[in-house]
């Protein structure tokens, strides 16, 4: 009695279950006859196992949540159930339409709800049934008997042999070269101290041939050959008949109005402070030096540089300078880069510029890094990006000097400065004249001026050179590239 007990209370839990959630239960077509209804909901019965009743009831696994299609709308979910009773003849079929399928029960589906656990297979053969009244039932049985069929055949493939199904896996595409960026590298040496760890700094991938390339480019007849840094850049416009120690504070100047103004500008500009400054005393001779900077009136001075940007800024810098150079360094230009770089508005890049120039002291001792220099090589990928080496100038200066050679510490100054005033411009890149985006060496170069580019050296008759996926090309930057 306990047992029966038991199993009637559950019963009669699940059926307060059911009758609370009936108002959720999928509406069913309006063509559909109340007949076909109870068809389904036979089949369904009889389909899923457990529970007794008769057509009208639900068994004690199912609950009427189980009619929502995942494609109905919330409308026809809440819709209140209408149920009547089947007539003999529909009793009749739907006893045979059920007769077709099979069930299989675990013992852990009696009681609660275990979907899991039921394997139902439904045979592909249905009774022919009336073309409009029972349409929809019709459609039902042979939907559920397709996903009995597919059931069953992933089943069947799930149980072949591994080597069966790695047989029709895709082959891995061959891997592509990886440019990689200067990186340190950290070895250990066991010696007689115990071991010790040492650091290095590796270069790029494939710096030297993207360098090499660029400076063919930088010479006479390249395409980033008469630059504006060659003829006016700021090591050139000290005046030859003026002294050394003008001539240095000449480079200086220079070096100062340039920030933030063209070469050409500056180059006009200078040609000003040069004939039109006036002496300090009469008799003196007019032009640029030290003397005449610090007489000048600021207002005049302004005017003479009015054309280089932020003039306002470089007049106050200049007169302030004039003033540091004559009372701590006797007139002339500090010989160090923490000298030079302690007068106002000079930087890092000023310093190791006028240090190195021919002009200026004429020695090595940083590389100076303008904005061309920092756009180009990051933009190579010479700094990782977004990496702190990539930030700022300054930080790429130093990146810069951890692996390249001292003897380009100067000359990669000039090499891509002329190379992004002629060749790599920040807007309106010549990527069809330049030899790096014709041999698909940079990956920022723009694919239809490279496109136009090797078509009209194929016209000329002229060199087209291979891209970077052409197996020339890869083998060179691999054998460069191997560490």
């Amino acid at each position: 009695m306990g047992t029966i007990g038991t199993i009637a209370q559950q019963r009669r839990s699940t059926r307060t279950a059911v009758g609370s959630l009936a108002r959720f239960r999928y509406r069913e077509n309006d063509d559909s006859s109340d007949s076909d209804r109870a068809t389904q909901h036979q089949v369904r019965g009889d389909a899923g196992g457990g529970g007794g009743g008769g057509p009208h009831s639900f068994s004690d696994d199912e609950s009427s949540l189980s009619e929502l299609s995942f494609h109905s709308d919330i409308e026809d979910a809440i819709a209140t159930p209408r149920r009547k009773t089947p007539s003999k003849a529909t009793r009749a079929r739907s006893t045979a339409t059920a007769g077709t399928a099979t069930t299989t029960k675990t013992p852990a589906m009696v009681g609660k709800r275990k979907r899991a656990v039921t394997t139902t297979v439904i045979a592909a053969t249905t009774l022919p049934l009336h073309k409009k009244r029972n349409g929809a039932a019709g459609d039902a049985i042979k939907v559920e008997a397709g996903i009995g069929e597919v059931k069953r055949e992933i089943k069947d493939e799930e149980q072949e042999e591994p080597s069966c199904l790695a047989s029709i896996q895709p082959k891995s595409a061959s891997p592509r070269k990886v440019r990689k960026p200067a990186r340190t590298i950290t070895t250990r040496v066991h010696g007689d101290d115990g071991v010790q760890e040492e650091t290095h700094v590796e270069p790029p991938t494939d710096w030297e041939l993207l360098y090499n390339l660029v400076k063919e480019m930088r010479l006479p007849g390249g395409a980033a050959s008469n630059a504006a840094v060659d003829k006016m850049g700021c090591e050139s416009l000290a005046a030859a008949s003026a002294s050394p120690r003008d001539r240095r504070f000449h480079t200086l100047v220079a070096l100062m109005l340039s920030s933030q103004t063209k070469d050409t500008v500056n180059a006009v500009t200078m040609a000003r402070l040069q004939s039109e400054l006036p002496p300090h005393k009469p008799g003196a001779p007019a032009g640029l030096n030290l003397e005449n900077m610090l007489a000048v009136d600021p207002v005049l001075l302004n005017k003479l540089i009015w054309q280089v940007g932020f003039h306002n800024n470089k007049t106050k810098y200049l007169k302030q300078a004039a003033v540091i150079l004559r009372d701590q360094w006797g007139g002339d230009i500090p010989p160090t880069a923490e000298g030079l770089m302690a007068l106002p508005g000079v930087g890092p890049k000023m310093a190791y510029l006028c240090l190195s120039a021919k002009n200026g002291w004429n020695r090595v001792e940083g590389i100076g890094v303008d904005v061309h220099v920092h756009r180009i090589t990051n933009m190579w990928g010479w700094q990782k990006p977004g990496s702190a080496a990539a930030k700022t100038p300054e930080s790429t200066r130093l990146a810069l000097q951890s692996w390249l050679p001292r003897d380009k510490w100067k000359e990669i100054n000039w090499l891509l400065v002329g190379f992004g005033q002629a060749v790599c411009l920040p807007q309106g890149a010549k990527c069809g004249d330049c030899t790096l985006g014709l041999r698909g060496l940079c990956r920022a170069a723009n694919r239809k001026k490279v496109a136009e580019g090797r078509r009209r050296r194929q016209e000329l008759g002229l060199e087209v050179w291979k891209s970077e996926d052409d197996e020339g090309v890869k083998d060179e930057v691999k054998s460069e590239s191997m560490y």
